[in-house]
């Protein structure tokens, strides 16, 4: 296993994820429910089901893809997310 790659991922994701709508909902749903191992629990599934398909897709793009290519569709499409979310369209 490549550790810097590994170390540089848990901390790009860790900052990211800091305070986010993921986060909020956890919150959320722990103080609502009272059951905060079962909310633990549910998003860590969550989080690695998605972690699994990002990864997946991710290495199949990027036998066909250059990487700046996806971080340039990447970026269009997080961009394209936050005006659907400021004009209330998602």
């Amino acid at each position: 296993m490549d550790f810097k790659v590994c170390i540089a991922t848990f901390g790009a994701i860790f900052v990211a994820e800091l305070a986010d709508k993921t986060q909020m909902i956890g919150l959320t749903l722990s103080g609502k429910t009272g059951k905060p191992f079962a909310v633990w629990t549910g998003s860590v599934v969550a989080y690695m089901v998605v972690t699994v398909i990002t990864v997946v897709v991710g290495a199949f793009l990027g036998k066909y893809l250059k990487p700046d290519i996806i971080r340039y569709i990447g970026g269009a499409l997080f961009i394209l997310i936050g005006i659907g979310m400021l004009l209330g369209k998602i």
